[in-house]
């Protein structure tokens, strides 16, 4: 295509079930979570899976590259795009198709928000057992191309281990359908993980059959100080084994962070108990508000001396929680401190969490004595953000000394660069720095394999094909 005109043109003539916009159009819209990701001449939203072939089929007759997008909510760049490049926006496919209340499954569109999913959900006392702060804008198909994992991980498992089965559009414009609604299939190839995390460079995520799982009747929530991430595993252990109740968050917080949370968020002094060198978030789930904040108090209260819990406070009010959650979540007030700070995402095996963040203070202070990193993450999978306190970007050299620093030595000891952010654009360098080669390679086959002329969100995960 020659000019933006002729593209919108032909985009809008196809006849399929879509909307176009052109990119003038697309400056007046919000980006979402990265400013660079309308950058593209045009996007199209598709409001069915045969639309979305349509496209696809489109951009691989005209060899013009096509970039999936869902709530544009990522954090690594993976929906960014460029002039001359097509957005598949798959917001217009936000229909739950069907819930099963018996077998426990949702058919649902990519475009359905996890909100949308939870709340639909929970009209049959049932949740599609994922969670994440971004709830209400993050789309099911975008969780799916990043293999979200979230605050319930370490209970349920990452959205790999929520898919039954899913539809896709290949990069050539045919269909993959695998819908399959029932956990045990020995079928051969499970090819539906192929495009689990793949960020969109196999396929175009379309529909998705998700498990399900009874909700508990009601919840309490309670912030503890201890004095290491140990302790907090021990904790963590004692509500695990409980029966009656069952664990629903487990959400660990360097003192830093909290700190600096609390000041941002404008929490009078002593409302939360905060004189700790970390900080735990714990919600139990049970039958009843009472049956959950008993178990809480009564358990803190066994471990106490043995844990060394330093102070805590079970919530007494919805208020109260959701102020104990905000602490946690709304951590996009980091960067109103600092000017797009630099973040990481790793996993790091239980049992080396303390080990790892004294590493991490002490190597990022030789490379800057004014480093005192934020760190909060999932305690219960070893899924650690660390946010460095400067602005950003950094010199390419300083942002590859700290990368070094924060991983180096995480997959000999079983953990991993990029725990549920995934790759993209901006981690990419460190994908090809960090990750065994012959995974590499056999991961670059398969995606030549699909997508040959590298015409499906190119550039991520992998770079670009000469």
């Amino acid at each position: 295509m020659t000019d933006e005109k002729t593209l919108v043109d032909a985009l809008r003539g196809l006849g399929c079930n879509a909307a176009v916009w052109g990119h003038a159009e697309l400056s007046h819209r919000d980006p979402g979570f990265d400013e660079r990701n309308f950058g593209a001449s045009a996007l199209v939203r598709p409001a069915d899976t045969a639309a979305v072939a349509a496209l696809v089929k489109f951009c691989a007759d005209n060899n013009v590259s096509l970039v999936p997008q869902g709530g544009r909510t990522g954090l690594t760049g993976a929906a960014t795009s460029h002039v001359g490049q097509i957005i598949c926006d798959l917001g217009a496919m936000n229909r739950i198709e069907e819930i099963d209340p018996f077998a426990r499954v949702a058919i649902v569109q990519a475009g359905t928000t996890l909100a949308t999913l939870q709340n639909a959900a929970l009209a049959d006392g049932l949740d599609p057992g994922i969670d994440l702060a971004a709830r209400g804008s993050c789309t099911i198909g975008g969780m799916v191309s990043t293999n979200a994992g979230g605050i319930m991980a370490f209970r349920n498992g990452t959205m790999r281990h929520r898919i039954l089965g899913l539809e896709a559009v290949l990069p050539d414009g045919r269909i993959f359908s695998d819908l399959t609604r029932v956990l045990k299939t020995s079928a051969g190839y499970d090819l539906k993980h192929l495009f689990v995390g793949a960020e969109g460079t196999l396929g175009i995520v379309t529909r998705v059959a998700m498990r399900l799982d009874p909700v508990a009747g009601a919840s309490a929530t309670a912030l503890v100080g201890i004095n290491d991430a140990a302790a907090a595993q021990r904790l963590v252990r004692h509500f695990l084994g409980q029966t009656g109740t069952s664990l629903r968050a487990a959400e660990i917080m360097w003192r830093g962070f909290a700190v600096a949370m609390n000041k941002m968020l404008g929490f009078a002094p002593g409302q939360l108990p905060l004189d700790a060198p970390c900080l735990l978030v714990l919600e139990l789930g049970a039958d009843t508000v009472d049956a959950a904040t008993t178990a809480l108090e009564e358990g803190l209260a066994a471990l106490w001396e043995e844990a060394g819990i330093v102070d805590g406070l079970v919530a007494t009010s919805l208020q109260q929680a959701r102020a104990i959650w905000r602490l946690r979540e709304e951590t996009e007030l980091i960067e109103r401190i600092h000017k797009l700070p630099p973040s990481f995402d790793v996993s790091v095996p239980g049992g080396n969490l303390d080990a790892y963040v004294c590493a991490i203070e002490a190597g990022l202070k030789s490379i800057d004595p004014s480093y005192a990193p934020y760190v909060f993450g999932h305690l219960a999978d070893g899924n650690l953000h660390i946010s460095i306190n400067c602005d950003g970007p950094l010199p390419h050299d300083r942002h590859l000394a700290i990368e070094d620093v924060l991983y180096v030595g995480l997959a000999e000891s079983g953990g991993s660069f990029s725990a549920e952010h995934g790759v993209g654009l901006d981690k990419r360098e460190a994908y090809e720095r960090h990750v065994d080669p012959v995974k590499r390679e056999l991961a670059s086959a398969i995606k030549a394999l699909l997508d040959p002329r590298d015409l499906l969100n190119p550039g991520k995960i992998f770079s670009p094909s000469v």
